[in-house]
């Protein structure tokens, strides 16, 4: 759910949040020529390389920026992200009628049947997904989340996993995922050759359906995901809201101000930016990095003009002590959200266990009352020091091996698990333990009741 830090260098992190290099599933990458095998039909082949600066025109006459959206600041590219969104995440296909209720059409550009296809298989991991984890993870959560828990949300070591977010507190209306991972251009996979764009659809197929299985994403799978036609976390965005029955309003780009407030990027600066990459004077993935980093996607729940609109932030950003103190702005964001937030965390490789996240450890313990993670969330010595109270569900034993594991926490958390209550845990949320229980750790204040699943 991310720079390397010296300790992933030295080789202590095995599936590191915060690292480029690190994973955090066992999904296999499919190679395009694997990927070109899918049981899909065969694209005619078209000899036109992908552009060099993408015309996203052509393809989204169908998503058009709502009406009942205002006049916003910044460039809105709800065109190409609408494109993206039926392409990508099939929102609206046919095949998906059991999550959207009215088809639309294949954006003009893309090979319908390539895209039908797509999301005929797409769809059955939606039923699949919403039947195995929705169903059984959402009530038991459910009844763990305080009812008076903040309305904004924010998830470290998160990217890619808005499904998680949504899941977690699906009456939240603001919602920030921090990763190494930036978000990238949602323009691209117009104009993609369709043989590439046919085996990147294979490939998130196969990613998605190990997010589906394990219920977190692979670093590796996002970070290349940051250079393919399909930018890997605009997809899982997208695909959170397709199965939670929402849809995007707005997506604009931005970079933060001194005092951490938002500067949306415009119209002129990508515009600026896409001439100096066709003249050849600037690279395609250096504007990605500079002016496409941090994602801002407004949504609602899909079809009802009267629903209350929520907003998914995506933030590109190294947690680690010595980024966050060397460019404070991303705290400073973080800090205006209010004295109090909504925390969650998983499959965070255990950086929370490290003093060198210090920082975005403080954050959370000093901004939320009641936070819910995995075995990679607070340590018991942490919670402890912090004033929390920690509650566990599901089984324990010990920590799957990915990050900054270390005997003395581990043993520590194994007798946490043994000395709380038992309470059954059939999902997984985040990381398994090392024999594959799922489990649940809730770090609270003692001024909030514990739970009664």
């Amino acid at each position: 759910m991310r720079r390397q830090i010296l300790v992933c260098a030295l080789g202590l992190v095995a599936a590191c949040s915060n690292t480029k290099t690190a994973t955090k599933t066992d999904a296999p990458m499919l190679s395009p020529s694997a990927a070109a095998s899918a049981d899909l039909p065969a694209p005619a082949i078209d000899a036109q390389a992908a552009v060099e600066a993408p015309d996203a025109s052509q393809a989204a006459a169908e998503a058009r920026p709502d009406a009942s959206v205002p006049p916003l600041v910044g460039a809105n590219l709800i065109a190409p992200a609408g494109a993206l969104f039926r392409v990508a995440a099939c929102g609206g296909a046919a095949s998906t009628s059991g999550l959207e209720a009215t088809p639309t059409a294949v954006p003009a550009g893309f090979d319908a049947p390539m895209i039908d296809a797509h999301c005929k298989a797409l769809a059955q991991m939606y039923v699949d997904y919403k039947k195995n984890w929705m169903t059984v993870a959402m009530p038991f959560i459910a009844r763990l989340v305080p009812k008076d828990s903040p309305k904004t949300v924010v998830y470290p070591f998160g990217g890619g996993d808005a499904m998680g977010a949504l899941a977690t507190y699906p009456d939240a209306t603001e919602y920030t995922t921090i990763s190494l991972e930036i978000a990238a251009d949602v323009r691209k996979a117009t104009g993609a050759p369709r043989p590439q764009l046919r085996a990147e659809l294979a490939r998130y197929r196969a990613v998605l359906g190990k997010y589906f299985d394990k219920a977190h994403s692979r670093t590796d799978n996002l970070d290349l995901g940051t250079k393919s036609v399909l930018p890997g976390e605009v997809v899982f965005d997208l695909v959170a809201l397709v199965l939670h029955g929402y849809e995007p309003l707005s997506v604009r780009y931005f970079r933060f101000a001194d005092d951490g407030s938002l500067v949306y990027v415009t119209d002129d600066e990508l515009s600026a930016a896409d001439a100096a990459v066709k003249a050849k004077r600037r690279k395609r993935e250096d504007v990605d990095g500079e002016l496409l980093r941090n994602l801002e996607i407004v949504f609602r729940k899909k079809g009802d003009a009267s629903a209350e609109p929520k907003t998914l932030r995506h933030i590109a950003m190294n947690l680690d002590d010595v980024h966050l103190r060397a460019d404070p702005r991303v705290l400073k964001h973080l800090e205006a959200k209010g004295p109090k937030v909504a925390t969650m965390t998983k499959a965070a490789s255990h950086l929370l266990w490290s003093d060198s996240f210090s920082v975005i450890r403080d954050y959370l313990a000093t901004h939320s009352d009641w936070m819910i993670s995995d075995s990679t969330g607070f340590t018991p010595a942490f919670a402890k020091k912090a004033g929390f109270v920690q509650d566990t569900y599901g089984t324990f034993t010990w920590p799957e091996p990915f990050g900054l594991v270390d005997q003395k926490n581990a043993e520590a958390m194994r007798k946490l698990f043994l000395a709380n209550p038992h309470v059954d845990v059939s999902f997984r949320y985040g990381y398994p333990d090392k024999d594959a229980h799922g489990h649940i750790l809730v770090s609270r204040k003692p001024s909030v009741p514990a739970a009664q699943p």
